[in-house]
């Protein structure tokens, strides 16, 4: 059987995005880029290898993140060219052929296209049971116009056979190898991927194109930066997947659990679940404990309290906050304080104090963010604007703390029925909110999990089953 090897190319250098690292190394949604284009081939049943072509410079942060990222796969981490086609002969030249056929099926991946399907993988391999070369493309939604030297138009093509694309691009390692050979004859040869060198130097095979998605897009300027953020938030295949109820007892074995606004709604449920499971849990909130969460000296006694029961802390759960309804201008100077310390400094104050015991057990910081993060709402700015620093905050502390080995996720539930919603909006139609259980079930698989700098939404349509 034929191997089948992926080629991430890694080899860019980022000027566009505007940093002094390659974009691949970008950190979006808690891990950095290459991290979640390796993880995704790492997994896929189809790969029996990875190498890894990098730019000059940058083969010991890889290195670290196969090493740390346990991606087996991975065989060689190969420095690039300068170009991508010199990146893709060095690649050739690392893969043995084997014997006359040298029939090995390589796909090459932008290393910065992280959201690569693993339909599209499979795909690719599948088409290459039937054909030589394949390249993955997707129907162009805008009209394309060519022009002259002098910027004037000189034609329009028709849109309904044009196509924008993208990779994996795959091929039968000896029909590339010798496309290779026959462009390296020319003088004037010039491509920017791989199928254009098979088009024009191996014209009598035929190229198949594979469907590609619209999520499998290339981060190449800043803005893509964001946007790729978003497409994980908004994907529920990249959260973590439910557990077992055996999993789940396994999980909260002799651990602590220390949860913030625990004495209803979201929190008491993660509470009671946590309990319920076999965890060590410490609740606080106003109404029981008289803690108030923006208050530094009641977070030491919190913690003075479980130190005095347990030796360790391994979660910490904050789901408290106020929600003031009310234009700014009418809102008094104690409510605007109020707010602004329990919504936003709280979270500062519980992150700095129980870092050191977060950092002791590999621990977990889980905070909660509203889906007005986004946009502020006329209304409760105050609010809107505190859930949009604390979406921030956990971003920031992601990268902050990933040496210490503390993961720091947030919850951005979807209108959820809680007695504070309730307080704030009155009765609202059935059906219409999210149960509390349901975010609290989501939000523990997200603290359970091995992630980090995640901000996960969790949507009236999100399926709650272990495949999910």
């Amino acid at each position: 059987m034929s191997a089948r090897i992926a080629v991430i190319l890694a080899g860019g250098v980022g000027t566009r995005v505007g940093l002094d690292i390659p974009k691949q190394l970008i950190k979006v949604a808690g891990h950095t880029i290459l991290e979640h284009t390796l993880a995704t081939f790492d997994a896929h049943p189809l790969v029996d290898e990875v190498i890894v072509m990098m730019a000059r410079g940058h083969l010991d942060a890889v290195r670290t993140i196969v090493r740390d990222g346990g991606y087996a796969k991975v065989t060689q981490i190969l420095e690039g060219a300068g170009t991508r086609n010199g990146t893709t002969e060095r690649a050739l030249e690392a893969i043995p052929k084997n014997g006359p056929a040298d029939d090995a099926m390589v796909l090459f991946h932008d290393a910065v296209r992280p959201l690569v399907s693993p339909r599209i993988i499979t795909d690719c391999f599948e088409a290459l049971d039937a054909y030589d070369a394949v390249d993955v493309a997707i129907p162009s939604a805008d009209t394309i116009i060519e022009v002259d030297e002098n910027n004037v138009i000189r034609n329009i093509p028709a849109r309904a056979n044009l196509r924008r694309g993208q990779t994996p691009q795959a091929f039968r390692a000896g029909v590339l190898r010798r496309a290779y050979v026959a462009a390296s004859a020319d003088p004037g040869f010039v491509a920017t991927d791989d199928c254009t060198v098979v088009l024009r130097y191996a014209p009598e095979v035929p190229i198949w194109v594979v469907a590609g998605e619209e999520r499998n897009m290339k981060v190449t300027d800043p803005i893509d930066v964001y946007l790729a953020d978003k497409l994980f938030q908004l994907t529920t295949n990249n959260l973590p997947p439910s557990r077992s109820e055996e999993e789940y007892r396994a999980a909260f074995a002799g651990r602590t659990v220390v949860v913030f606004g625990g004495s209803y709604g979201i929190g008491a449920d993660i509470a009671a679940f946590a309990r319920d499971h076999g965890a060590d849990v410490f609740s606080f909130s106003r109404s029981t404990t008289n803690t108030h969460v923006e208050r530094r000296v009641d977070l030491r006694a919190a913690i003075a309290t479980v130190l005095a029961a347990t030796d360790h802390i391994d979660f910490v759960v904050n789901s408290a906050a106020v929600l003031p309804r009310g234009p700014l201008v009418e809102t008094s100077e104690e409510t605007v304080y109020a707010a602004t310390e329990i919504n936003y400094l709280a979270p500062v104050m519980i992150a700095q104090e129980f870092h050191e015991h977060l950092r002791r057990s590999s621990g977990s910081l889980l905070n909660f963010t509203s889906s007005s993060y986004t946009r502020g709402r006329g209304g409760y700015s105050l609010y809107s604007s505190a859930k949009a620093a604390v979406v921030n905050l956990t971003q920031a502390l992601a990268d902050e703390w990933s040496t210490d080995g503390i993961r720091v996720n947030c919850i951005n539930p979807e209108r959820t029925g809680t007695p504070m919603r309730t307080k704030a909006f009155g009765d609202e139609p059935a059906g219409s909110l999210l149960e509390s259980v349901e975010v609290a079930r989501r939000s523990i698989d997200v603290l359970l999990s091995d992630h980090t700098g995640l901000i996960v939404d969790i949507r009236r349509d999100d399926p709650l089953e272990p495949d999910a």
